[in-house]
């Protein structure tokens, strides 16, 4: 008996009845999630790999894959099964499971592969999903029909038509077992948009996409991009979307970030047979090499000259499992780096290491909306009705694609932001706090004095409170509409938001920070800011003398009251009115984060403000917002800049809302619904007393939501009849709310009873 059944895993549990083919999601960065997988054959967590088992060709034994490697689904081909006699009956009579030896999820291809490679299969279409029901496969997946990258638009249109028109046939075919979706579309866009929104229609339990086997052999990475940009958008969310043939651990963390949940190997076994191993950074052949490039459990007592020296079989099984363990190790740092909120890093740090995945990395991180057509103009394409049409509808497509991922990203987070060079500005959280500041933040009345200029602190990283608090205060109590920012690696930050994430805490070297204004980008982001046309007073921290600096160069500008420079110190000299200069600022921090994290509108946010009181740490932080009454409306938190709301608050912001309550979901984008208010989520009357008792709200239980409801961010909670019920943090988009069945949709901070 091998070593490692020596202690074999437990046979998995099947999921409760009438969860079979849900599917929740546990963990998200953005787009990236970690979810699960209800089946009879037990809970696939994702992202997943499914290695592909050729039934004639067992290269690492199924059960092996189990009990050692902790594999929960893999995938064999239902036609293979289907056309050789021997496997056939075996698979009718005791199942697949038995016939593979295998406990966990088994999914099967349906032959549409077989046919790309080998031409036509010989069966029909509800022939082979009846077939792969008889066998009592967890997933079977219908007969669609292959694009390939050189087919004509014509030829690609028919095959996703076709594939449309099968949907029904199949799934009335596989009857109560799961059945898989492909999305077909070539390299064409339109075509993949068309394939998603028509498969979407019907009640598929997965959607792969298939037809990009072709695309990564050719190292068409960029083209690869663009297929999951242009399909996965369109596809509900409470499906995993499996990429069908992407097994190369090289094209997993972007996959991932861009909403993978499912991925399939044969790479494993057939690039050990060429002699060849897989790492995360590309292919190596075993005949170069005199050291490992990784050292995992199955080649650890040999080195590489030694496995050149084994009989082939040997060579194959155990560059097949080197191979395997690789890529679950790759998938592992993925998952994990979900958890940490870190995945596009991870994407960075792979797309570094391939030309052609650093080709499809800045085409996607770089404005994708605009980048073919520059292209198209850049190589003299004249841009006229007939060529530059369809360009244009994809680059619209692409910005959609782009606005999707955005509007999924936690902001603020915890934890530093580790520079690396120009791409940090381009992960899809920095945009999306930028964008934040730029649809929520107001300035302040640009009448007042000082209401024509923009003071601009650089050269020094923060916290910049410790420094600059006190002359930010006096400056705010006597030139009310001076606006003052802070410049960062990442863009301005008004200084009231100066604790913000990730503003506050990039993690870098110094000379970051030691570097001159580039005004055009300062031009730039001031005018995404309302502040256009605006003077600029850049003040570098760097220098002793900066508060004397502020001085002279304030000279000439009206003040709201009397101002002296006292030993090199700006000072003010009316005492009643230094007094209220820290409230005032005080006022203004707690005014911009209801702004910009609340999404209160500026009339609303300057009421609540007016009169507002602050408990302050013994460094002058603000930890409390209290009312004027004394109650507790919200924290300032230490962690990420950003408000915990109290149910006093959520009570204030409820009762000041403006627009009538959701009656249905939307799928409208968020940044029209700026000054809104915190999104509100409706649940019906079975969830009301849960969430009164500050039990998380549950997929299924929702009724309705606003648009604007975003990942990470605050919202309210109230009954059918309209009333507030509890506050929490959002688990999900919109969209999700609309068709998810299953998991944690909001996690509940605290519920109100009635009796309050």
């Amino acid at each position: 008996m091998p070593v490692w059944s020596d202690r074999p895993r437990p046979n998995p549990t099947p999921c409760r009845d009438g969860d079979e083919g849900l599917f929740e999601v546990t963990a998200r960065d953005g787009r990236a999630r970690l979810g699960k997988l209800h089946t009879k054959h037990g809970i696939l967590d994702t992202p997943a790999l499914l290695p592909v088992i050729n039934p004639n060709i067992r290269t690492v034994e199924p059960r092996e894959m189990w009990d050692r490697y902790g594999i929960g689904a893999l995938i064999t081909n239902s036609y293979i099964i289907w056309k050789h006699a021997k496997l056939k009956d075996k698979a009718v009579t005791d199942g697949v499971h038995a016939l593979l030896d295998y406990p966990g999820v088994v999914m099967t291809d349906s032959g549409t592969f077989q046919s790309y490679i080998y031409g036509d299969v010989e069966v029909g279409v509800e022939e082979i999903v009846k077939f792969q029901r008889n066998i009592g496969v967890d997933i079977a997946t219908m007969l669609d029909v292959f694009s390939r990258p050189d087919m004509k638009y014509s030829e690609v249109n028919e095959a996703v038509e076709e594939t449309i028109k099968r949907a029904d046939r199949s799934l009335d075919a596989a009857q109560t077992t799961l059945i898989n979706g492909p999305i077909q579309g070539g390299i064409y866009p339109e075509l993949r948009e068309k394939s998603a929104t028509g498969m979407a229609k019907f009640d598929f339990a997965v959607h792969p996409i298939g037809g990009i086997v072709p695309v990564m052999e050719q190292q068409r990475y960029r083209e690869y991009t663009k297929i999951m940009l242009s399909t996965i958008p369109f596809l509900p969310p409470d499906r995993p979307v499996h990429m069908f043939g992407c097994g190369h651990p090289m094209l997993f963390p972007m996959s991932i970030a861009l909403g993978a949940d499912l991925f399939d190997s044969a790479a494993y076994a057939l690039f050990a047979r060429d002699g060849r191993i897989l790492t995360p950074w590309g292919t190596q052949k075993l005949e170069s090499l005199f050291e490992w490039p990784i050292i995992t459990p199955c080649i650890s007592s040999y080195t590489p000259q030694g496995v050149k020296e084994l009989p082939s079989d040997e060579r194959i099984t155990l560059l097949s499992k080197y191979n395997l363990e690789i890529t679950l190790a790759e998938l592992s740092r993925c998952r994990q780096a979900v958890r940490d909120g870190s995945i596009w890093r991870l994407v960075e740090q792979r797309s570094h290491q391939h030309p052609a995945l650093r080709d499809a990395f800045l085409w996607l991180t770089t404005n994708p909306a605009t980048a073919d057509l520059i292209k198209l103009t850049s190589d003299n394409i004249p841009l006229n009705e007939t060529t530059s049409s369809q360009e244009i509808t994809n680059s619209g497509r692409w910005e959609k694609g782009w606005d999707w991922i955005l509007q999924s990203q936690f902001t603020p987070r915890k934890g530093g932001e580790q520079w690396a060079g120009s791409d940090t500005i381009n992960r899809p959280h920095i945009i999306a706090a930028n964008n934040l500041l730029a649809d929520r933040w107001h300035p302040s009345d640009s009448a007042t004095q000082g209401g024509d200029s923009v003071l601009i602190f650089f050269g020094q990283s923060g916290p910049w409170r410790d420094k600059c608090d006190g002359i930010v205060a006096k400056l705010m109590q006597c030139l009310p509409g001076l606006e003052i920012m802070v410049n960062t690696p990442i863009g301005l930050v008004p200084y009231a938001l100066e604790d913000l994430n990730p503003f506050c805490h990039i993690e870098g070297p110094k000379w970051l920070w030691n570097d001159k204004l580039d005004m055009v980008k300062i031009t730039t982001s001031l005018e995404r800011l309302g502040l256009t046309g605006r003077g600029i007073i850049p003040i570098d921290l760097r220098k002793e003398n900066f508060e004397s600096t502020i001085f002279d160069k304030l000279i000439g500008i009206e003040m709201a009251s009397s101002v002296e420079l006292i030993d090199g110190i700006f000072t003010i000299t009316d005492r009643e009115v230094f007094q209220n200069s820290s409230t005032k600022l005080n006022r203004r921090k707690a005014r911009d984060k209801l702004s910009v994290l609340f999404n209160v509108d500026q009339e609303t946010a300057d009421e609540i403000t007016e009169s507002m009181e602050f408990v302050v740490n013994k460094y002058g932080r603000i930890k409390n917002l209290l009312s004027p009454s004394g109650h507790h409306l919200a924290s300032f938190r230490l962690g990420d800049g950003g408000l915990s709301l109290t149910n006093h608050g959520a009570k204030e912001l409820f009762q000041r809302r403006r627009r009538s309550l959701p009656t249905q979901f939307s799928q409208a984008s968020i940044s029209p619904y700026s000054g809104e208010g915190l999104a509100i989520v409706v649940v019906n009357d079975d969830a009301e007393p849960y969430v009164r008792k500050g039990r998380n709200v549950f997929h299924g239980f929702t009724l309705a939501c606003d648009p604007w409801l975003r990942p990470g961010e605050a919202c309210l909670i109230c009954s059918q009849t309209g009333e507030l019920i509890g506050h929490g943090v959002a688990n999900s988009t919109a969209d999700d709310l609309r068709v998810m069945k299953k998991g944690v949709a909001i996690k509940t901070r605290d519920g109100i009873k009635q009796e309050d």
